[in-house]
């Protein structure tokens, strides 16, 4: 399998749930504005966004993958189906305590993460609603893991887009309901979150079908039992231990960049949100599916002893990072307005949501390519089942956002949060590349100055078109001729791309030698 095209594969898909993402906070702005009720709504399907991120796509991929990879290499499909079947078990019933407990405790989880709310009651109400969504996330993870392991990546990648067409749905054909039931219109989102939930959930296991694999849960307390006794859950659950507290770190950050933005005024969260979607467009192309792509791979040759093709690996990807995230993170930089303008700039997001969102979406931009990066070195830690590393890595981190933010914050607001992020992720990413050069793990290939150098100047072409783009064209006193600015954006960015592109080629950077196999 030729690991650049799977990438590709799971980069298209990525993009049509980035795309449909997009529309999604689309519609949301022009509908609901930045306000204090979209404010509570971004809180409340952050929570149990947050828990899908510590206990399922991350503490839990990150141990689960590694293990069933190594298993299925080692002793064969039996031994790979029970593990499956006596993690699903486990997993499912930890699930069903976890959603108890979150519904119950929806006030204090509230009052934690943004006490400053004005809508604290409506996010409490809504918190509730979405709580179960992190279960159905939590069975998408452990089909994902199986169906990446197996080299499957499309209905993985497809699922999100299921979440976006239904959130899209319940904005459109929903929110005039609501007030019949006594509710504010923002409500129908809600059930737009949950029904995209049990939609995910359902397109997996056809796909499980395919590979051979479904997960059979053992019921009762028998069935319990013997799944909790497994050798492979023993490991998973080690492994998980570390790694929890890692997602831990990174989620703790964002509670409280959440909480602190809850106190810079109606809309601040909700600036944060449109900000953080446009930055995960990037960050999920290019870091979600090569992250997806290289984990079962670099923890196959782990398990087999092929040091230099794991070495070779990361040095593929990273070069791939370079490649196409750091033209990205100019994008953000200086081309931050028409992306707000043009995106989100309709009905009740004004003017000056566009300025305060492009702030934001600028500080982002400032550590694009350590975000992404990560996506990429942590892998390379977690395939030798290393996940301390990052975590200590990720605690002193964590401190270093906070007084970034103590910094930032009473200068730059809600710009100040994502620029906190930013130059943090820019040392997270430092500090894990240079701990794989350490241990042995990377080196760096011949050619990396040559390579970066040529990046570099492509990239200053790149910006020198955006930022001409960005300074000829009033792109907020377009919004009553939004076709205009469609068409000014395409042709803006289609032309600054291609001349990047352009430049590369004629520095003698080719694609085609980014081409691998898989093992």
């Amino acid at each position: 399998m030729n690991l650049l095209k799977a990438a590709s594969t799971v980069s298209l898909l990525t993009l049509a749930s980035r795309v449909t993402g997009l529309a999604r906070e689309w519609i949301v702005a022009s509908q609901f504005g930045a306000s204090a009720w979209t404010d509570a709504f971004n809180v409340a399907f952050r929570i149990p966004n947050l828990l899908r991120r510590l206990f399922a796509e991350g503490a839990f991929s990150q141990a689960f993958v590694p293990i069933l990879g190594e298993i299925k290499e080692r002793d064969g499909h039996e031994a790979t189906q029970a593990l499956v079947n006596a993690v699903a078990t486990v997993l499912l019933a930890a699930l069903l305590l976890t959603c108890v407990i979150g519904v119950a405790g929806a006030p204090v989880l509230v009052w934690l993460m943004a006490s400053g709310l004005q809508e604290l009651e409506a996010a409490v109400l809504m918190t509730r609603l979405m709580f179960p969504y992190i279960g159905f996330m939590a069975l998408v993870a452990l089909a994902a893991g199986v169906l990446n392991t197996y080299r499957h990546f499309v209905a993985p990648a497809a699922t999100p887009v299921l979440l976006n067409l239904c959130v899209i749905g319940a904005a459109l054909l929903g929110a005039d309901q609501m007030p019949r039931w006594g509710l504010h219109p923002v409500y129908a989102l809600c059930a737009g979150v949950m029904v995209g939930g049990i939609l995910q959930l359902a397109l997996q296991w056809p796909a499980l079908r395919g590979v051979g694999v479904v997960p059979r849960v053992a019921l009762g307390p028998a069935g319990l039992r013997a799944a909790w006794r497994h050798p492979g859950v023993t490991r998973v659950l080690k492994q998980m231990a570390p790694a929890i507290l890692g997602v831990s770190v990174a989620q703790l950050s964002l509670l409280i960049n959440t909480l602190i933005a809850s106190y810079q005024g109606p809309g601040a969260i909700s600036w944060l949100t449109y900000a953080d979607r446009l930055m995960e467009f990037p960050t999920a192309l290019l870091g979600v599916a090569l992250g997806v792509v290289l984990l079962p791979q670099l923890s196959a040759a782990q398990a087999q002893g092929q040091q230099e093709r794991y070495a070779e690996l990361l040095d593929w990807g990273l070069r791939l990072v370079a490649l196409l995230a750091l033209p990205c993170a100019v994008a953000l930089l200086v081309f931050a307005q028409p992306l707000v303008a043009v995106l989100f700039h309709y009905g009740a997001f004004t003017a000056q949501d566009v300025l305060k969102t492009q702030g934001a979406l600028m500080g982002y931009g400032v550590g694009l390519l350590g975000l992404i990066a990560i996506k990429i070195l942590a892998p390379g830690f977690y395939a030798r089942q290393d996940i301390r590393t990052p975590v200590r890595i990720a605690i002193v981190v964590l401190i270093l956002t906070q007084v970034l933010n103590a910094v930032f914050v009473p200068a730059l607001g809600v710009a100040g949060l994502s620029l906190s992020i930013g130059v943090a992720a820019l040392v997270n990413a430092g500090w894990l590349l240079l701990g794989l050069r350490r241990c042995g793990a990377w080196a760096p290939s011949s050619g990396w100055l040559a390579f970066g150098a040529k990046i570099l100047v492509a990239c200053t072409v790149l910006a020198a078109v955006l930022w001409a783009g960005a300074q000829q064209i009033d792109w907020i006193g377009l919004q009553a001729q939004p076709w205009w600015r469609v068409a000014y954006l395409t042709g803006v960015v289609t032309g600054a791309g291609a001349l990047y592109l352009a430049s590369l080629w004629l520095m003698g950077v080719r694609l085609s030698a980014f081409k691998r196999t898989s093992i």
